[in-house]
């Protein structure tokens, strides 16, 4: 079967297994509240996630930066698309506020591509980590970073700021880059998580991928050893759902114990922790994963006696 064959296939109703919590309740409001005062965007909202309500609802959410337009138009992504925005300088401040009064111990920031400003946007991340080090020095930050069309200057930039997680989503497998991510390059992805691991030792690596998407079995196993091989070591699996009619439509749906199966064998690889299940997205309980890692030597704060206290 072709690539083109095996994205046009339509597959039946959403199993049972694939429900999710309603966005509702007071914890909810108030997240939806506080990202109304500052200006600020969530990859929640804006990439229509199923786990919006669960994740709220416990007070926890995913910051998406350098406003909600992205230059690309990825088969899969519900985010809008088109000529962005200047970059808001004020932003990474906004997000510091944020964390503060969310009170999280464990921040995942991630963005739209940038592709029309020099750096990506990788000075705005920096900004917006060095602010949350500066406001709650014990919170753990997790960036989940485009690939900043392979500019390495830029990677450099965000890793500098030392997140303790570096996340780089590599998405699917790379027989249907072409279709889903027509931007990006399979290879600048691995290399880019090789890159950030030898600029950062002790930090952690992590990236995740969709299935469903009419990838085989095979195909994602060698995915798996690739990412093992470009030193990744956290690894999330999930289904891929279609935001609208307008987005690459679902080829199957995995059942709960094809999860657990690719589950095993990515362990089996030597990965440190791997989240994988219908409903798992790149942040989805992402605190937790901190939790259950093993060496937990890259997950401590700077240290800094730059504290401030929240004036708004």
């Amino acid at each position: 079967m072709t690539t083109r064959s095996r994205l046009r296939s339509d597959s039946a109703e959403r199993p049972s297994w694939l429900k999710a919590r309603f966005p509702a309740g007071d914890g909810y409001a108030r997240i939806q509240n506080l990202m109304r005062q500052k200006s600020l965007h969530t990859v929640c909202e804006e990439a229509r996630c199923p786990n919006i309500g669960d994740c709220w609802s416990r007070g926890t959410a995913t910051f998406m930066i350098l406003g909600e337009t992205c230059t690309r138009a990825c088969g899969f992504c519900a985010v809008k698309t088109g000529r962005p925005e200047s970059l808001d300088l004020g932003e990474p401040k906004r997000v510091a506020l944020a964390v503060q009064q969310m009170g999280l111990r464990h921040a995942v920031i991630t963005s739209v591509n940038r592709d029309d400003v020099p750096d990506g946007g990788a000075q705005i991340f920096a900004e917006c980590i060095n602010w949350i080090r500066r406001l709650t020095p014990e919170t753990t930050i997790e960036v989940l970073i485009p690939d900043f069309m392979g500019n390495w200057e830029a990677l450099q930039i965000v890793m500098e700021a030392q997140p303790e997680i570096l996340n780089h989503n590599t998405e699917t497998v790379p027989s249907l880059y072409g279709h889903v991510r027509p931007k990006a390059k399979y290879d600048r992805s691995l290399d880019l998580l090789k890159r950030a691991k030898s600029l950062a030792p002790n930090g952690k690596t992590k990236s995740g991928l969709m299935v469903g998407l009419g990838e085989s079995h095979e195909e994602l196993l060698e995915v798996f050893k690739d990412l093992k091989a470009s030193d990744v070591d956290i690894l999330t699996i999930g289904q891929y759902l279609r935001p609208t009619s307008k987005h690459l439509p679902v080829v199957r749906y995995y059942h709960p114990s094809e999860f657990e199966d690719l589950r095993t064998s990515a362990l089996a690889m030597g990965f440190q922790h791997v989240e994988s299940g219908p409903l798992v997205r790149s942040s989805y309980h992402a605190e937790e994963q901190v939790d259950r890692l093993d060496d937990k030597d890259g997950f401590k704060p700077v240290p800094t006696d730059d504290v401030i206290t929240l004036v708004d």
